[in-house]
């Protein structure tokens, strides 16, 4: 009976929507992830353990300065963007890009001019070398095109799933293809930091030619001529919206960048490439959920949230993604240290067992991938802020205690606190929101009339 129960989980039209474009971005990833490991590899075999940390600290440095600053345009183009182009109300979606596009014109400049100002006094700190400070903030200089996030949300909500699958390979493409030639070439150091440079320069640009592209082919004119007050004024709440998951994303994207600085700091760059290593592998393993994610998002914001199949597709979408986690980390445990052993060589084993570590927390990972965007429908986006700041402040305070006290498995507990953390004070309100669903509608009304 329960099986046939779950089989009638796929007659939901939705729930095969969700699947089918996880399942776009996910075959892309795959190929995109074992590219990756051919970069890190020939990273990892052409260059010391300190300066496989150097390379691993610099990009850190550029991604953890375009988390705090960024803003999640992807998503305020969906919340305001889909239901307007469902409506048939094309200018709304412009303002929308609009001002999504200004938003990450200006994040962008900031990002980059604080990253700058700020490296010299930091990279010391962060274990970078005067000797690299130099090729560390000409890497800064990508910060504008790391951050934007608005081709994104375009070409999600004109449901182009299949050209963000395209799109995720380009950068581990190239970088594969210029990490093996700077390998064999004997470039060192400064041709594998080129070789990221130009693999993420070109992954950036080609998702602007494709949304510019789609743009033009649905007959959408003038949708990226940026803009802030004036379409702030056309979209009620879109500036609460704008800032409450700013806060809430680049606390929580920093999560992986800081970790690296906080291990290379405390341990020095060789540790920082054994936590990199073995982060890279729990990521790679947990993608599943974030591809789910990405899918399921924009896809109930189209639902009611007061009503039941909201929340029934957010818990059948949960059992599957975890499923999907057990088996993983059954696959994990088995092959990880051959694996490792086999692409980074045997200096990086030690990375196998943090990785076990962090791999307890897989199944967590991937079964509560739902929860936030449950808290975005639901106009509870404030609450999500609180939860995934809370987390982090928690989960920094256990890396850097455990860490010094434990060394690399210190590290790797801190991180299963952290992800546990994150999802007990996601679930809190998520509860609570669904116990309230019946004022939701109000309470979102009411929310779309304010400005931050």
């Amino acid at each position: 009976m329960k099986a046939l129960k779950v089989k009638e989980w796929f007659a939901d039209g939705v729930l095969r929507t969700i699947i089918r474009n996880a399942w776009y971005l996910a075959s892309s990833k795959l190929v995109g992830a074992l590219l990756g490991l051919i970069a890190l590899a020939c990273a990892g075999r052409g260059l010391t353990p300190a300066l496989f940390g150097t390379l691993v600290l610099i990009h850190a440095y550029a991604n953890g300065v375009g988390a705090v600053v960024k803003f999640q345009t992807w998503q305020l183009i969906v919340r305001f963007g889909a239901p307007a182009l469902a409506r048939g109300d094309v200018d709304e979606l412009r303002d929308a890009t609009g001002f999504a596009f200004g938003l990450d014109i200006v994040s962008g400049l900031i990002g980059m001019a604080g990253g700058l100002i700020l490296l010299p006094f930091l990279a010391h700190s962060f274990g970078i070398g005067s000797e690299n400070l130099g090729i560390a903030m000409f890497y800064c200089t990508l910060i504008p095109t790391m951050i934007a996030a608005t081709p994104t949300g375009i070409l999600r909500v004109l449901d182009k799933f299949d050209q963000l699958a395209a799109q995720q390979l380009v950068t581990p493409l190239i970088r594969s293809i210029g990490a093996a030639i700077t390998y064999f070439g004997d470039f060192g150091f400064v041709g594998f930091v080129l070789t990221w440079y130009i693999g993420d320069l070109a992954g950036d640009l080609c998702l602007w030619v494709m949304s510019v592209r789609e743009l033009r082919r649905k007959g959408i004119h003038k949708a990226l001529h940026p803009g802030l007050l004036g379409p702030a004024k056309r979209l009620p709440g879109a500036w609460n919206f704008a800032w409450t998951t700013n806060v809430s994303h680049s606390i929580w994207a920093a999560w992986g960048p800081i970790s690296n600085l906080i291990v290379g700091a405390l341990l020095g760059p060789a540790s920082a490439g054994l936590f990199k290593v073995a982060a890279t592998f729990f990521d790679s393993a947990s993608k599943p959920a974030d591809l789910m994610s990405r899918s399921f998002y924009p896809e109930i914001m189209r639902l009611d949230p007061t009503g039941q199949h909201p929340w029934q597709l957010a818990i059948r979408s949960a059992f599957i993604s975890g499923a999907i986690g057990f088996l993983i980390l059954l696959l994990v445990m088995v092959g990880g240290a051959p694996l490792i052993g086999l692409v980074f060589g045997k200096h990086y084993i030690e990375a196998f067992d943090l990785l076990q570590l962090m791999t307890v927390s897989l199944i967590v990972t991937m079964a509560s991938f739902p929860l936030e965007s449950l808290l975005f429908m639901a106009g509870r986006q404030r609450s999500a802020m609180f939860a995934e700041g809370a987390a982090v402040l928690c989960y920094a305070g256990f890396l850097v205690a455990l860490t010094h006290l434990f060394g690399l498995n210190g590290a790797g507990f801190a991180y299963i606190v952290g992800i546990c953390l994150k999802t007990l004070f996601m679930l809190i309100p998520t509860i609570w929101a669904y116990r309230k669903r019946h004022t939701l509608s109000h309470l979102i009304a009411s929310q779309s009339g304010q400005t931050s």
